[in-house]
């Protein structure tokens, strides 16, 4: 009898601990899902929810964020910084909330931000939403003619046809410009004070042509050191082709002169997108293409010199190389795989017959020779006598150049002895910046001596270093931005990482090389020159 009663003794305690638990478990679940949760303003939920994989946006479930606690904290241990820094800031000139056209930038940048893009969150920046000046008859690179109509030679045709040549039909409501070929409206819009608006909807269609349409003639291009093609559309528009001479990982030898360097067809798409993220927009649309070397080049090709460069290799894969002054033998073939090879479509601009363009030299051009150096490496006070020179002394030509600068700077490119402007737009207009094959050959090493306009004259626009300061905050990282905007490349991966990581460390150069001058400028407005008005 005395065992019965210890074993149920026993057993009723041994429920009564296991009740008292599982009470305990209920008070501390209830306690974890009733108390209200703290939200910061920053986005260290997002973050932390990516760390531990879930969806960005959606609740994290409190389980996981006890699990992600160090990840929290490690986050909130930065973004203190990170708030701080996402308004620019110049040596005492801040954009101060509440300002005309600055207020609740900060909000809206991280709205954009947490959505999961940040490139549309830069470009709906204020600063990326400054007005250009009214654009004018005057100030328009061609004069539309609305009598000019272009249609579809048949149903079964790609052609177009202008209405000179043969009667045009359009559709009810279309008019006259509505018809033209996405290559004509961007040559159409054009103006002095760019060459296509930020938010232009044909920028997308004009990439997507570049990469898609059909080529019915492909020709070598006269003149240059290395091979590149003229490739024509069905509707007229052409495009240059650089084809793939080095693989993504490849840097350029450090023994290699820079004039000797290979042009890389990644380099041109790469620089067309990072030239917009800086808002300078003043490089031709660049798409990434696979070509079939046999029947969009070999087979169609009028040009008999390149005709007769074409050859099978020992691999049995389709080759050529052409005619030109570096790189063009049949040791430095351009091979496909077996005929596809890569290559970039840079947009050409309007034949020089209809628009004439100005060659001019570039004051702090290299001097193309492997002993000697040019005057402003041996100079240091050569921006003087530049300022003096025209078109140097008045207006905005040696900031749109100094712009130039910056953006070789970051890309790594030596290569700039010259440049472009559209003549009928005199000395009061952007730059061309064009042919910049030879930028991210390298991602070790900083060729700082790019930057001698910069350090020599100490000028900068404000613009310039405001975005250039916002590119430098975690919001709107420039590496993760051009990263964004290059994912949607046909030929993606476009750059290998270590180059998107050195334009961070790049930038950060360049900021400093503007606060040196800060600090030994009398006044800011020496350095920084006002182009936006009371716009801050």
């Amino acid at each position: 009898m005395r065992c019965r009663l210890q074993m149920l003794f026993q057993r009723k305690f041994k429920i009564s601990l296991l009740l008292l638990l599982l009470l305990a478990l209920l008070v501390h679940l209830v306690m974890d899902f009733a108390l209200p949760t703290t939200h910061r303003p920053c986005t260290c939920d997002t973050k932390a929810s990516k760390a531990v994989g879930v969806p960005s946006g959606s609740p994290m479930p409190a389980r996981h964020k006890k699990l992600s606690l160090r990840i929290l904290q490690d986050f909130s241990g930065s973004n203190s910084s990170l708030e701080k820094s996402s308004q620019p800031q110049i040596m005492g000139l801040h954009l101060r909330a509440g300002e005309p056209g600055v207020q609740q930038q900060h909000e809206e940048g991280n709205a954009g931000w947490t959505k999961g893009s940040k490139l549309a969150a830069l470009f709906e920046h204020p600063l990326y939403n400054i007005q250009v000046p009214e654009v004018t008859e005057k100030d328009k690179l061609f004069i539309i003619n609305p009598t000019e109509k272009f249609s579809l030679r048949s149903s079964r045709s790609d052609e177009w046809v202008s209405s000179s040549k043969a009667e045009t039909l359009l559709l009810t409501g279309k008019t006259a410009y509505d018809a033209y070929p996405t290559w004509l409206k961007f040559h159409i819009g054009i103006n002095r004070y760019e060459l296509y608006p930020r938010q232009d909807p044909l920028l997308p269609m004009l990439l997507q042509d570049l990469a898609t349409q059909r080529i019915v003639s492909s020709v070598q291009k006269s003149g240059g050191t290395q091979l590149k093609l003229i490739m024509t559309f069905p509707n007229y528009g052409q495009a240059l082709f650089k084809p793939m001479k080095q693989t993504r990982d490849q840097e350029t030898p450090i023994d290699f002169f820079y004039f000797s360097d290979f042009e890389r067809h990644n380099a041109e798409i790469a620089a067309f997108h990072l030239d917009r993220i800086l808002d300078f927009r003043r490089i031709p649309p660049v798409s990434g293409r696979l070509i079939n070397i046999t029947k969009e080049i070999r087979d169609i090709t009028t040009d008999k010199k390149l005709a007769k460069t074409f050859f099978i290799s020992p691999a049995g894969n389709v080759c050529f190389y052409g005619e030109c002054s570096y790189y063009c033998s049949t040791e430095h073939a351009l091979c496909g795989k077996p005929d596809r090879l890569e290559g970039s479509m840079a947009a050409l601009l309007p034949d020089k017959t209809l628009a004439k363009r100005r060659s001019w030299r570039s004051p702090w051009r290299r001097s193309y020779h492997k002993s000697k150096k040019a005057e402003w490496e041996l100079n240091p006070n050569y921006c003087a006598q530049v300022r003096e020179t025209p078109p140097y002394d008045r207006g905005h030509r040696l900031l749109d150049l100094i712009d130039m600068t910056i953006l070789d700077f970051l890309m790594g490119n030596m290569d700039r002895h010259h440049y472009e402007t559209f003549e009928k737009f005199g000395n009061d207009t952007f730059l061309l910046h064009l042919d910049n094959g030879r930028g991210f050959g390298t991602h070790s090493r900083d060729e700082v001596s790019i930057l001698a306009p910069l350090q020599q004259c100490c000028s900068i626009k404000k613009s310039t270093y405001l975005r250039l300061q916002l590119l430098a905050t975690q919001p709107y990282r420039l590496s993760d931005v051009l990263r964004e905007a290059l994912a949607a490349d046909l030929l993606a991966p476009v750059l290998a990482e270590p180059h998107l990581q050195a334009l961070d460390r790049r930038l950060g150069k360049v900021l400093v090389a503007v606060e040196h001058c800060l600090a030994r400028a009398a006044r800011q407005e020496e350095v920084l020159v006002d182009d936006v008005g009371s716009w801050v």
